[in-house]
């Protein structure tokens, strides 16, 4: 049988360093149950953040660049394609505040 000159080692996709919960997470749809509903939230990274928007908690811009959250609701009376067009952009610290 001939010889394989291909390394039998494995390499590691991406250092571990390189890894962090905030990166994984980025992204990921979850539901939050808050007194005013229940609500759909996902991350937006710094990276992706590319447009201004107002934050409903604070009424300050949500600057470009600056990673934050996009929530709307999941238990809306008009339907998904309804509460998906009205959500909005927080900051990540004003939805946390929110009750």
């Amino acid at each position: 049988m001939p010889r394989s000159n291909r390394s039998r080692r494995r390499r590691p996709l991406e250092d571990p360093a390189d890894l962090d919960l905030e990166r994984v997470r980025q992204g990921i749809r979850r539901t939050v149950v808050k007194r005013s509903g229940t609500w759909n939230v996902q991350s937006v990274g710094a990276s992706s953040a590319q447009k201004m928007y107002r934050c409903p908690g604070c009424a300050a811009d949500v600057e470009p660049g600056v990673a934050h959250v996009v929530t709307w609701r999941a238990d809306g009376v008009l339907g998904e394609q309804a509460d998906l067009a009205a959500r909005r952009h927080w900051h990540t610290r004003c939805w946390q505040l929110e009750p």
